[in-house]
């Protein structure tokens, strides 16, 4: 179907806002411009709403296959696109696990068969995660392994890494990690800090984190490797990356919303809906990050969107599953938050949820310009509502977020050309 999309307000590159047409032929955006004229286009009224590259999700659990009663492909999917998201990474700790070609072909089977938006899937870097034996990495890129991670569990030994990290330079490829060393988790379930005490609960240290990103870095530099920190949560891994960026060291990192929201001090008490992995950290912490985002040292914003079941997440705090959903709620309580209270600028938020994932992987997605893909959302940064898990679309309602106020909230997706998410209905 070919759209057009008539008095939508694009965020310029100067951060302002103008108000422009976008006409939609054959997947692809053909014209940005004012008062444009169509025949037999199908016109979509965009008036005060915002228009913005579809977002990019590079760290996203779809649980399918082997989890199906916590999240689908499907409906994962139909979460992002009503987030306002075209394009998401999907992690491997599936089962099973894509760490051969076979398991990665039936999974991208299963992604063209029933996904609403974009889906790059990682491969594992070991098999099964374990840890012990390299997987054959580069007949896994040659069959869509979008880049190589072991998320959910740190690769433990450096040899191991070091591996993985020059077979991945030599058929360009990324190696992505959660960073985590197994002998500094000591059985915890929340961080090291005043609540872990306050509560009498096992605690992640920072140093944890910290000290596999300080390896992985040096690692990274003698191989030559374009290599991603997940999920970056402490001030001491804030500093490690930007000493390694200052280095010349090829290195990213992504921080989620809810490390950017939320401190130890915010838990109201032994609620697992406030438990993942990085564990909130302290407010020192969370002021790392957002400094670290806007001086550049953390590239993009990636949800952890990490679906379980309410049965799962009621098992209390020290044995409840780690995991937050993020895809429906992210955008919102980022404007809401920061962009509203003057601290990051709309520009820089769009910016960190699509050109920046995608330049940090050489993705060509995350732009609105002629002769690009037709992903883009439009977005109501007036209208105000109560986050509500149960008008969420995944299967996932575990979300610590319940019953904020935000504003700033996506009302319509178009994924190559397609309405794939409208509030008002009519998804095509």
């Amino acid at each position: 179907m070919n759209w057009l999309i008539r008095n939508a307000r694009i965020v310029t590159k100067n951060g302002e806002l103008e108000t422009v047409d976008v006409k939609v032929e054959e997947k692809k955006i053909i014209e940005i411009g004012s008062e444009l004229k169509g025949k037999d286009h199908e016109e979509f009224q965009a008036e005060g709403l915002v228009i913005s590259p579809g977002f990019v999700d590079l760290h996203v659990h779809l649980r399918e296959p082997g989890g199906e009663h916590k999240e689908t492909i499907e409906t994962g999917t139909k979460s992002a696109a009503k987030g306002g998201f075209t394009t998401i990474a999907a992690m491997p700790n599936t089962r099973p696990v894509p760490d051969s070609v076979e398991n990665l072909q039936s999974l991208n089977q299963k992604i063209s068969d029933t996904a609403g938006v974009r889906v790059l899937p990682y491969a594992a870097i070991t098999e099964r995660q374990i840890g012990n034996k390299l997987n054959d990495l580069p007949s896994l890129k040659e069959n869509g392994a979008f880049a190589f991670t072991d998320d959910g569990v740190g690769v433990q030994s450096a040899d191991m890494m070091y591996q993985a990290m020059k077979t991945a330079a030599g058929i360009n490829a990324s190696i992505v990690a959660h960073c985590e060393e197994n002998t500094l988790i000591y059985g915890g379930a929340v961080h090291d800090g005043t609540f872990s005490k306050e509560h009498n609960l096992p605690g992640i240290p920072s140093i944890c984190e910290a000290v596999h990103i300080s390896r992985d870095v040096l690692l990274a530099e003698a191989a030559g490797v374009h290599y991603h920190v997940c999920h970056i949560s402490t001030k001491e891994s804030v500093r490690v990356v930007r000493d390694a960026k200052k280095a010349g060291i090829n290195v990213t990192a992504e921080v989620t919303p809810h490390h950017l929201l939320l401190s130890e001090d915010d838990i109201p008490g032994l609620d697992p809906n406030f438990k993942m992995n990085p564990p909130l950290r302290s407010k020192e912490d969370r002021q790392a990050l957002i400094e670290g985002l806007l001086d550049g040292t953390i590239d993009f914003i990636a949800t952890d969107h990490a679906p379980h079941t309410e049965a799962e997440k009621s098992e209390g705090m020290q044995l409840a599953p780690f995991g937050i959903v993020g895809l429906e709620t992210a955008f919102p309580l980022l404007y809401t938050n920061f962009v509203e209270k003057g601290i990051f600028t709309l520009k820089q938020l769009i910016d960190w949820m699509t050109i920046k994932p995608s330049s940090a992987f050489n993705l060509p997605f995350g732009l609105l310009e002629v002769g690009g893909e037709a992903d883009f959302t439009l977005i109501d940064l007036q209208e105000q509502k109560e986050i509500d898990p149960a008008g969420f679309v995944s299967k996932g309602k575990n979300t610590p977020f319940k019953g904020w106020e935000c504003k700033g909230w996506p009302k319509a997706t178009f994924y190559q050309g397609s309405l794939v998410w409208n509030e008002g209905g009519n998804e095509q």
